[in-house]
C-alpha cells in the first residue's frame, strides 16, 4: 500500500521507556497505559490519530510491552488498527522508530512520545509537511519557560534553523520541540539499527543542516505527563476541557459526569468539574470537587472532602478525611479524619485515621502507616518508602 505524500495513514508511538519520574503512579503500571480521566493515557493520542485519519498506529514498546498491549489490544475500540514492535533493548527514540522498519508501508508516518497529551491538528500538520516538501516536520508549541525543553529556531520560510538544549537560562517564550512529527520513510535510511540512536540528536541536526526539516507551530494545548505535577494537572485540564477529548463531550456544559451505577447519598455534594465513575460511592455529607476524579468502585466516607485530586479506582477514603492535590492510586485507602494535601499515595498504600501528610510526599506502594503516625511530611519526592 502507498499513502500519497504528506498525508499520513499510519503512526508510530513511542511508549518504550519506564515512567521514572512518574512513580508511585507508575511503579505498577506502564506510563502509557495509567488511568487519566478513568481512560488509558494513550486512549488520548489513539483518539487523536484517529480524529484525523490515521488508520494504523504501531506501538514500539519495551519496558512493561505485554502490559501495555493487555490494556490497548488491537485497537478496536479506538477505531484504528494497532501493532506492537518490542525492542529486546532500549534503542533510544531514533532506533525505537526503526524498530517499527517492517511494520510500516512507504508512505509518511506520524512519530508520537508516548507522555504528550496534546489535541494538536494532525491534519495541519501534514498539510505543512506535504506543502514544504521536507523529510521531517515537527511540531512546535511556544511555552513561558522553556527551561527543561529542546529549543527550536526557525527560518522565516519554516525551516528548522538551529536546535537549542535545555538551555539554563531563558526570559520569554520560547519554541520547543513537542514531541509529534511527520516522516518519510527515507529518513529510516539514516537511523542505525540494533545500537541506542536519538532522533532529536542523531537525524535532526542533519536535516536541519540538510535543509529538510520544517516547524509547523500550533497553540493549541499541549502537555507532557511525565511528573505527578502534571499528570494531575492533566486530569484538571480533560475536566475544564482545555484540550479536546472524548471525555469532555461527555462532561458536557455541565464539566460534570455522574455514572449511572454511582452512588452518591442525599445530602453529599458533587462540584463541577468533576468526573464519578462506575459504582462509586460517596457518603452523606462529604464533598467531591470541584476538580475532582472519583475512579470507578472508589469509596468516600462521610463528612469526607475531595478536592482538586485524582482518586483512582478502589481506593477508600475514610470518614471526614481531606483530600486536596493528591494523587491516590488504585487500592489504596486513607483513614477517618486524615488530611492529604500535595500527596501522592501508590498502589495498595494504607495510611491509617489521624494522619497529615502534605508537601509533595510520595508514598511507595503497600505501604502502611498507622494511625496517628504522621503529622507532616515537607518534599520527599523520589524517594523509596516514604
Amino acid at each position: 500500500m502507498t499513502a500519497e505524500r504528506g498525508i499520513p495513514r499510519q503512526a508510530v508511538i513511542l511508549v518504550g521507556g519506564e515512567g521514572t519520574r512518574l512513580r508511585p503512579v507508575t511503579s505498577r503500571v506502564p506510563k502509557p497505559v495509567a488511568p487519566v480521566v478513568e481512560r488509558p493515557f494513550v486512549a488520548y493520542i489513539l483518539d487523536n490519530l484517529a480524529r484525523h485519519g490515521v488508520e494504523r498506529a504501531i506501538f514500539s514498546t519495551g519496558f512493561l510491552a505485554d502490559a501495555i498491549e493487555a490494556v490497548i489490544g488491537d485497537g478496536s475500540g479506538y477505531g484504528l488498527e494497532v501493532s506492537y514492535a518490542v525492542e529486546a533493548e532500549p534503542l533510544g527514540t531514533a532506533g525505537a522508530i526503526a524498530n517499527c522498519d517492517g511494520l510500516l508501508d512507504d508512505g509518511p508516518f506520524y512519530v508520537f512520545n508516548g507522555d504528550v497529551l496534546s489535541d494538536v491538528d494532525l491534519s495541519a500538520l501534514a498539510a505543512t509537511h506535504a506543502a514544504k516538501g521536507g523529510m521531517g516536520t515537527i511540531f512546535l508549541t511556544p511555552v513561558e519557560d522553556p527551561r527543561r525543553y529542546g529549543l527550536v529556531e526557525l527560518r522565516e520560510d519554516g525551516a528548522v534553523a538551529s536546535f537549542l538544549e535545555k538551555p539554563g537560562e531563558w526570559e520569554g517564550t520560547a519554541l520547543i520541540n513537542a514531541g509529534v512529527y511527520v516522516l518519510e520513510p527515507e529518513v529510516l535510511e539514516m537511523i542505525p539499527r540494533g545500537r541506542l540512536f536519538s532522533i532529536e540528536r542523531g537525524v535532526f541536526p542533519k536535516l536541519a543542516a540538510a535543509g529538510s526539516l520544517y516547524g509547523y507551530v500550533d497553540h493549541g494545548y499541549w502537555r507532557d505527563i511525565g511528573t505527578p505535577d502534571s499528570y494531575l494537572q492533566a486530569h484538571f485540564d480533560i475536566l475544564e476541557r482545555q484540550v479536546d477529548t472524548s471525555v469532555g463531550d461527555v462532561l458536557g456544559e455541565q464539566y460534570l459526569y455522574v455514572a449511572p451505577t454511582a452512588e452518591v447519598t442525599p445530602g453529599a455534594r458533587i462540584v463541577p468539574p468533576c468526573y464519578v465513575a462506575d459504582g462509586a460511592r460517596v457518603g452523606a455529607g462529604a464533598r467531591i470537587g470541584p476538580l475532582a476524579v472519583l475512579g470507578a468502585g472508589a469509596v468516600v466516607g462521610e463528612g469526607a472532602t475531595v478536592v482538586e485530586a485524582v482518586i483512582q479506582a478502589g481506593v477508600i477514603i475514610g470518614a471526614h478525611a481531606q483530600v486536596e492535590g493528591s494523587i491516590l492510586v488504585q487500592g489504596s485507602s486513607v483513614g477517618a479524619g486524615t488530611q492529604l494535601s500535595g500527596a501522592v499515595l501508590g498502589e495498595g498504600c494504607v495510611v491509617g485515621a489521624g494522619n497529615r501528610l502534605a508537601g509533595g510526599i510520595c508514598v511507595y506502594p503497600d505501604t502502611e502507616l498507622p494511625d496517628n503516625s504522621i503529622q507532616f511530611y515537607e518534599q520527599l519526592r523520589g524517594r523509596e518508602g516514604i
